[in-house]
């Protein structure tokens, strides 16, 4: 097989998915010197892919879905990929790729689809492994005949990620106390993707947490925060509420400028991490949904697992207590 040059990575999902797999991009430029990477994903993931420097292009799934089908094959054909790797495989844009004659198409082989429209499978199922999330990404990089497998620890040199220097400044003149308190972030809400804390328990740990050595910041989406305020919200002489305030570059430019992040499996758990800050996340172990699988990887990502699954219509069972003592430890 020719060795691919242009190639586009496809993961049309959340922003937690995405961030776990830009490692993989930065394998491939490590063992594919001078490869340009084209990211096939959704609008609302854009700036992760603008923060990665390892990416040379981005796609926008969102704005090619509603042209024709003609014009999606145009748009696919038109960035003229060697090779495609659907990282998260959807059958409508296997049958664009094919349709767009990109050479190479790549796809975990467990799916008819796949089957019927990639020439290259890779046989692995993620439910079944052992791997993290972040690793599994890397098994279908096997048909380009470089390696396919990482250590966990050596992921986090692969990321690339920045945030935005001016956006950064911003934050920090802006909403980021001057004086020498510790910045700790709560992002309480995971919009169904993970198993989510008590709002009482993220409470409780904020009134735990010295007014004289941290300040706290809660952050979400507007509606996230709507939530939360009809819930009572989370207050504190040392609590500011910045739910709505930020698109997602500012997020990561804040969050760049904080000194922690406590949440459950989220993308801006994973963004922490990606950033080198302490990324505190709040587990199940229930598989697939386990740290095993997602949890956040980097210099300083730590976890904190319940013992038990929550049953149906509660909460993770972990004490704020338990919460305050890891964060106590790892920002001394």
């Amino acid at each position: 097989m020719n060795t691919p040059t242009r190639i586009i990575i496809s993961r049309t999902d959340s922003i937690g998915d995405v961030m776990l797999t830009l490692p993989m991009c930065g394998w491939l430029k490590e063992h594919l010197p001078g490869c340009h990477i084209i990211f096939l994903g959704r609008a609302y993931t854009r700036a992760i892919a603008a923060a990665c420097s390892h990416i040379d292009q981005f796609l926008d799934w969102d704005e090619i879905k509603n042209t024709t089908p003609a014009e999606q094959v145009d748009a696919l054909a038109a960035v003229n990929a060697t090779c495609i790797i659907h990282v998260f495989p959807r059958k409508e844009i296997m049958w664009v790729a094919k349709r767009a004659g990109i050479r190479t198409r790549i796809a975990t082989a467990h799916r008819l689809h796949a089957i019927t429209k990639c020439n290259k499978l890779v046989f692995f199922s993620r439910k079944k492994s052992d791997l993290h999330e972040s690793q599994l990404n890397f098994k279908l990089l096997r048909p380009l005949g470089i390696p396919d497998s990482i250590d966990l620890q050596d992921i986090p040199k692969y990321y690339g990620f920045h945030s935005d220097s001016e956006l950064h400044s911003i934050a920090i003149s802006q909403l980021a106390e001057s004086d020498a308190r510790k910045r700790i972030v709560f992002h309480p809400l995971s919009k169904g993707s993970a198993v989510d804390w008590p709002l009482e328990k993220f409470r409780e740990l904020a009134g735990a947490l010295s007014a004289d050595e941290y300040i706290v910041y809660i952050t979400g989406t507007s509606e996230e925060g709507a939530k939360l305020h009809a819930q009572g919200g989370i207050e504190g002489k040392n609590v500011i509420d910045v739910t709505g305030k930020f698109q997602l570059a500012e997020l990561i430019a804040f969050i760049d400028s904080c000194d922690a992040l406590v949440a459950a499996s989220t993308g801006p758990l994973h963004i922490a991490a990606a950033l080198g800050k302490h990324a505190i996340g709040l587990y199940s172990p229930k598989r697939p949904i386990h740290p095993g699988r997602w949890s956040p990887v980097g210099v300083n990502a730590h976890v904190l697992c319940a013992k038990e699954h929550p049953k149906k219509g509660e909460h993770l069972s972990l004490s704020a207590d338990e919460v305050q003592k890891a964060i106590a430890t790892f920002l001394k």
